[in-house]
């Protein structure tokens, strides 16, 4: 699924596009003029059925071609296989003219694109933005790399926790408002149902697991001007793998079978109706309802230890910025404004269900379906992301936290083994060791 990938990129792009951000270019993208006339070159990301966000795009185009006499826009859907995706990037970086003056790309992405020096810095456009204090702080964070905007949000996706309302009601659970009551409701479910797991959870569900950790007060790393420093070992980090971890036992999700589940595959096994909970997207709402969950399910934020919290979740999605080496700057500022702005968020949650980063935004698709509060009152509460430093790329590509997770998980290391080694291996990265 699409969203899956644009929500968490994957090992193979985030290695390619290190080797990308290393490797000297054989063409340096610079801005290199500002032409008001001409054929603005747009990529977006493809969808499984495009027909809904072509014909939105399509909207957005004729708009902004009647205000715009002599300009025309060249729109170009890029495939979502990541290494069709990162080699399409990697060519546009190093060969200006193959390379789109707007570009949609996925949160996780961006501090590589940058490190590749192939986005333009758009803060001063950001702030001159007429909607811009529509944005929350959160949202700006994830176009953000060293202070500086290179980007719009564009749409966000959170998870939440998906519940069985049939098996709860039938043994009288309530939803859980705190972990504690999360574990007892778990171990429950399991009990009564040995043929589910009272929670899916999985070893290599990084963004599963980050809600765990940073509601313990803990996080990956730590940033001091335009440096990071890991601290996935620090007692608070320490206390959130270890609430994680404590998932994966026989009376609630037995490691043997969770170890190795991804985001994909906790989704699947809710959906399946093999989980009595499960921590998962607003954008997976479709697969649930594809599989033998349909119809049986609510939604709460996911809860943190305090009873009555909710735990930060990772905020990801889409934002949409500007290519470093266009040669209509202006124009590709305006034209990505008109895209992202609350008119266009309004009609991409219509046609795909994809949440508006825009405050106001949010306030009236959740009007309109009550099912989004969970997920809106998780944003409300206040959303994490990863570093945004080029070295996200290498702790992406070579595992390191789905590594630690698993050795826990297993047994073959302790929490404080496991997120001492992890740490090392982050501040490696940091340092571009």
């Amino acid at each position: 699924m699409r969203r899956k990938l644009m929500l968490a990129s994957g090992p193979l792009l985030a290695a390619v596009l290190a080797l990308g951000a290393c490797a000297p270019s054989t063409a340096q993208p610079s801005d290199t003029g500002d032409e008001k006339t001409g054929t603005l070159r747009v990529w977006l990301f493809d969808e499984a059925g495009r027909a809904p966000k072509e014909a939105l795009v399509n909207e957005v185009v004729a708009e902004f071609t009647a205000a715009h006499k002599g300009v025309t826009v060249d729109v170009s859907y890029l495939a979502t296989d990541a290494a069709a995706r990162a080699a399409k990037f990697k060519g546009a970086f190093n060969d200006p003219s193959s390379a789109p003056d707007v570009t949609e790309f996925g949160s996780t992405d961006l501090s590589g694109y940058v490190a590749a020096g192939g986005m333009a810095d758009i803060t001063k456009d950001l702030d001159a933005w007429s909607e811009k204090a529509d944005l929350p702080a959160d949202m700006v964070n994830t176009v953000t790399v060293a202070d500086k905007a290179y980007g719009l949000p564009w749409w966000v996706g959170v998870r939440a926790l998906y519940y069985r309302t049939d098996i709860f009601t039938a043994l009288g659970i309530a939803p859980p408002t705190s972990y504690a009551e999360l574990l007892a409701a778990a171990k429950k479910v399991r009990a009564a149902h040995p043929d589910m797991v009272g929670i899916t959870v999985g070893g290599q569900y990084v963004f599963g697991a980050l809600p765990f950790v940073w509601d313990a007060g803990g996080d990956l790393a730590t940033k001091s001007g335009a440096t990071y420093t890991a601290t996935i070992n620090s007692a608070s980090s320490k206390a959130g793998v270890k609430a994680y971890t404590d998932l994966f036992t026989p009376d609630i999700c037995p490691a043997q079978q969770c170890v190795d589940l991804t985001g994909g595959k906790t989704v699947s096994t809710f959906a399946a109706g093999t989980a009595g909970m499960g921590i998962i997207g607003n954008f997976n709402r479709s697969a649930i309802d594809a599989g033998a969950a349909k119809g049986k399910y609510a939604v709460v934020p996911l809860p943190g230890v305090k009873p009555g919290s909710i735990a930060p979740a990772f905020a990801g999605g889409n934002n949409l910025g500007i290519m470093k080496s266009t040669k209509h700057r202006t124009l590709a500022v305006q034209f990505a404004e008109l895209l992202a702005s609350k008119k266009y968020q309004l009609k991409l949650y219509d046609a795909l269900g994809d949440l508006p980063t825009m405050t106001s935004a949010r306030a009236e698709v959740v009007a309109k379906d009550p099912f989004l509060k969970p997920f809106i009152d998780t944003i409300a509460a206040g959303t994490r992301f990863v570093p945004a430093d080029a070295a996200w790329t290498t702790i992406d590509s070579q595992k390191i936290v789905i590594n630690m997770l698993q050795k826990v998980i297993t047994g073959k290391a302790t929490v404080d083994q496991a997120t001492d080694e992890a740490n090392t291996l982050m501040t490696n990265a940091f340092a571009g060791k």
